[in-house]
């Protein structure tokens, strides 16, 4: 691949809605939704609320396909902030018991939001399980286009799934300030703009970590199909921010999700030296001890 003619590296890992039907009752595939929803507040001190995409899911969902909560399946609840990895081993467990095994192969769809999907996929890639896509387009492609849906409650056999753990995968704040000024890393804020330049305070102290560079998750996407951006559209959003692919790339947003966007297409163009912040502004906007820095 040269600079002038970006393409994603791993088109195995991105499948088409034309595929997934065509795929439905493939042995050993496994179609999980992993919509969550953030209902935004204000004057509870809190960011906004988690709610489980099950209701949306249980109306009607791509045929065959389990649903994934990624906060009260998959997330370490004893955690202060939302959506925290829990133990290797322990996800390792938790994905086996909804189906995800070392000879499946695995599809993630979401609403609303690709991230949710990419949230999932980078925690199995921690997990060191690979074998895993994303559903371009995702729930609103696959409805737009006519496909048939179901609601039938569907749960995937327990499987056995061995844990390759990848630490590196995800940071946390030590490491996310001693990045601050490296110029061997380059620091990415996936959160809308008016969150990165401080306009908006919904996580604490307004602002961003300081010499981070902003590439919001949703622009990654066509904000109506919600189809993934092609990558000669992506590459440049990346490299026109100074992430360059012999630098350590640090990813965060509000709590680790939006950042896996970033993280999954920066996979795609070939970075290989990628990490998210998993608490992310959950925790850095709340902890004074921790600089900050805003337009």
């Amino acid at each position: 691949m040269t600079d002038d003619q970006p393409r994603y590296l791993h088109p195995e890992q991105i499948v088409s809605t034309e595929w997934l039907a065509a795929h439905l009752d493939a042995p050993g595939l496994r179609i999980f939704d992993c919509t969550t929803y953030l209902i935004y507040e204000t004057g509870t001190g809190r960011p906004y609320r988690v709610e489980s995409g099950r209701a949306d899911f249980d109306t009607g969902h791509i045929p065959g396909s389990a649903f994934l909560d990624l906060q009260g399946e998959l997330s370490d609840t004893s955690a202060k902030t939302n959506f925290m990895m829990p133990p290797i081993e322990e996800l390792a467990r938790r994905f086996a018991a909804k189906g995800v095994g070392d000879d499946t192969r695995v599809v993630l769809y979401s609403r609303k939001a690709t991230q949710w999907a990419t949230r999932i996929w980078w925690m199995l890639r921690a997990v060191g399980f690979d074998n895993a896509a994303i559903l371009d387009g995702g729930f609103e492609k696959w409805v737009a286009e006519g496909r048939p849906l179901s609601t039938s409650t569907h749960d995937y056999t327990a499987a056995k799934l061995a844990a390759r753990p990848r630490p590196e995968l995800f940071v946390g704040k030590e490491e996310m300030k001693a990045a601050i000024g490296h110029a061997g890393v380059c620091s990415i804020n996936a959160l809308a703009p008016e969150l990165h330049s401080g306009a908006s305070p919904r996580y604490g102290r307004p602002g961003r970590i300081p010499g981070s560079v902003n590439v919001p998750a949703a622009s990654l996407h066509d904000a109506t199909t919600f189809a993934l951006r092609p990558p000669e559209q992506v590459a440049p959003i990346f490299k026109n921010v100074g992430a360059d692919k012999s630098k350590r790339i640090l990813i965060y947003c509000g709590g680790g999700i939006a950042a896996t966007m970033d993280a999954f297409l920066l996979h795609q163009l070939g970075y290989e030296n990628l990490a998210v912040y998993d608490a992310s502004m959950s925790e850095w906007a709340k902890d004074p001890s921790l600089p900050i820095e805003a337009d």
